[in-house]
């Protein structure tokens, strides 16, 4: 998959300390796994500026959403080098809060290892972060109606020997912590024996540089994400791993290269804000219907 040469500038505002890491409910350490990185965030029951801090069934809409995100996250959410927030998932909040809502929006800067804590600690009042959905996260988030498909995919050096899943046997893959890459990566090595060597970063920018130093041998990762490294900074130095995979099997329009997984994202709400998340359920329904969503989707990718 190529990425548009055009990339949006974002007009969503950034709140707090830009933080290390990315979110999700990955695996913990084990043999043959080192961590890479700064530590964990540590979070506490804060109440955001902006919000309200109530929920439920009569609950008017806020003045000002806070969204906990993992920045950054290309295409999905990271910084200009003029200091904009822009991505994917900024652009659809744009259009979900502002558009349909009549509300404001607010990004907070969140690691992704420890985001669903922090939204269930009243951080902020909503994931948005390019994160799938799956049981396990759906034990402690509700999650919206999907908005996206992707696909856990493996990115090689362009002169790597790898040239299928079976060759990854032995080799060191980097992931990014608490995502479901690093889950991906944890599968592979189950189904090597254990013959496999995991090194988790707090952020993805991190498993990339290690890709190309030569500390890793592999990166797993979303597909989307993966693309824009592929053609952007590590354009003629890393390729996709190819092959036929998760997508294939499940009869999808599968990328023209090995899947892993077949993922949906959503947003991610706290357990007791039904009323909120069925607001932005219908919000997501109207982009999509009024055809916003499918103008937002072709600056940042094609197909």
């Amino acid at each position: 998959m190529d990425r548009r040469t055009y990339l949006k500038t974002g007009t969503g505002a950034v709140v707090g300390t830009l933080l290390a890491g990315c979110t999700g409910g990955g695996s913990g350490g084990g043999e043959g796994e080192t961590t890479e990185g700064a530590g964990e965030e540590t979070t506490g029951a804060e109440t955001t500026a902006g919000e309200e801090t109530t929920t439920g069934e009569s609950e008017s809409l806020p003045e000002t959403v806070v969204i906990g995100s993992d920045i950054p996250y290309r295409p999905f959410e990271y910084e200009t080098t003029s200091g904009e927030l822009t991505g994917f998932d900024v652009d659809i909040a744009k259009a979900i809060f502002e558009g349909e809502l009549g509300i404001g929006y607010e990004f907070k800067p969140t690691s992704f290892d420890s985001i669903i804590p922090s939204l269930n600690n009243n951080n902020f009042r909503i994931i948005m972060s390019a994160m799938t959905i799956n049981e396990e996260r759906a034990k402690k988030v509700d999650f919206s109606d999907p908005y996206f498909t992707a696909y856990q995919t493996v990115i090689v050096r362009k002169d790597s020997d790898i040239t299928s899943k079976e060759d990854l046997k032995g080799k060191n893959v980097g992931v990014q912590k608490g995502t479901t890459g690093a889950s991906a990566a944890e599968g592979l090595k189950e189904e090597f024996g254990g013959d496999l060597t995991l090194k988790k970063f707090d952020q993805i920018p991190g498993a990339f540089q290690a890709l190309m130093n030569g500390q890793v041998d592999a990166v797993v990762n979303d597909n989307t994400v993966n693309a824009e490294f592929v053609n952007g900074k590590g354009e003629g130095k890393v390729r996709f791993l190819e092959g036929e995979g998760e997508a294939a099997e499940q009869g999808k329009d599968a990328p023209p290269y090995l899947t892993l997984t077949v993922e949906e994202y959503g947003i991610a709400f706290r357990k007791d804000d039904d009323e909120f998340r069925k607001k932005v359920n219908e919000a997501l329904a109207a982009i999509r219907e009024s055809g916003k969503y499918d103008e937002i989707y072709s600056q940042y990718f094609q197909g």
